[in-house]
């Protein structure tokens, strides 16, 4: 799958990610510092779902109108264990591969998603 890591995303889950097959873009590394609406934008351009931890991505999404190619994984898990927080992400983002045109928000115990608007 096509991911695009915010820059809140931890260094040990984007090697896990990548580890697990997926094309992981992390905005740390190609544009530390651009703004959530420029992160949206890249996640367009380059047919990439969203993973964050930050909240105010549901609002830009669907103000944004994603394209179906696109969409969100809004991460609200603790982050106090690491190491279970890496198998828990990438254990739930193999376990669908519907992420696209979606918003998603993973919790402990559940995955919520709601349709993004078509564009």
């Amino acid at each position: 799958m096509k991911l695009l890591a915010n820059e809140n995303i931890p260094a040990a889950l984007i090697r896990s990610l990548r580890a697990a097959g997926h094309d992981v873009n992390w905005v740390s590394e190609t544009s530390p510092g651009i703004t959530d609406p420029q992160v949206i934008e890249l996640a367009i351009r380059e047919d990439r779902v969203l993973v964050t931890f930050d909240k105010d991505f549901g609002e830009l999404a669907f103000r944004r109108s994603l394209p179906a190619t696109c969409g969100v994984i809004l991460l609200r898990l603790p982050m106090d264990d690491l190491n279970r927080l890496i198998l828990m992400v990438v254990e739930i983002i193999d376990s669908r591969d519907d992420w696209q045109g979606q918003f998603a928000v993973v919790e402990e115990t559940r995955v919520r998603l709601r349709p993004l608007p078509s564009v």
